[in-house]
């Protein structure tokens, strides 16, 4: 199935992904969740350890209908996700939203929770992943830079689960407040926020006459 054709599908929403409250802003079809992963790398995995609960600040990406995230083999944190139920949250936060009554604040963001069974990625399909992952942020990084070495590979965990049970919620517009405070002498409005670029800071040891990328230069996220 082609990508264009994965994102035109819709989920039924399950007891977990399902919006009890607000549910107009409840979003199930895949076009607006991918577009949500693809936005924003950082994520949240929540799971449990030794029966606490755990949440792990990682980078994901997605590939058609399966999204990906990667670490240290030798997180314990990592250990304990692989083959064990998991929640993938992405966040983008897109500014507050000011009422005339401080019930009535809020936010603006884009989100997606994603539950699932994190599973390990075989050994020997592990360089295609990371090599996907890097090159779907930074188009041609991978041609620029050296190969990773078998022990570099060996000693990187990669996880996935399938997109089967997700679902996006987002807030737009202006405060809603009651009606009778829309007279009120207070300002109310939104207040916005992105996540903005900065020009590129080079490494002090790069090697001199080198240019910054393209891709590095044209970067953009959120």
């Amino acid at each position: 199935m082609t990508d264009t054709a994965t994102a035109e599908r819709a989920h039924a929403p399950t007891d977990r992904t399902r919006l009890r409250r607000a549910h107009e802003r409840g979003h199930y079809d895949r076009a607006t969740i991918d577009a949500i992963l693809d936005a924003m790398p950082l994520c949240h995995i929540g799971f449990s350890v030794d029966g606490k609960p755990a949440v792990l600040p990682t980078i994901q990406w997605r590939e058609g209908d399966r999204v990906y995230w990667h670490g240290s083999s030798a997180s314990r944190m990592l250990r304990a996700a692989a083959g064990a139920p998991v929640c993938l949250t992405v966040t983008i936060f897109d500014g507050l939203v000011l009422a005339r009554s401080a019930f009535h604040h809020s936010a603006n963001y884009r989100s997606v929770v994603v539950y699932g069974t994190a599973e390990p990625v075989a050994p020997e399909d592990k360089a295609r992943h990371l090599d996907r992952f890097m090159e779907g942020l930074l188009p041609g990084r991978i041609a620029q830079m050296r190969a990773m070495t078998d022990q570099e590979i060996k000693a990187t965990t990669v996880l996935s689960m399938p997109l089967d049970e997700a679902s996006a919620k987002i807030r737009t517009g202006p405060p809603v407040d009651d009606e009778e405070d829309y007279g009120d002498p207070v300002w109310a409005g939104v207040l916005p926020f992105r996540t903005q670029t900065l020009a590129p800071i080079p490494c002090p040891r790069l090697l001199d006459g080198l240019e910054v990328p393209d891709a590095v230069r044209d970067f953009k996220m959120g």
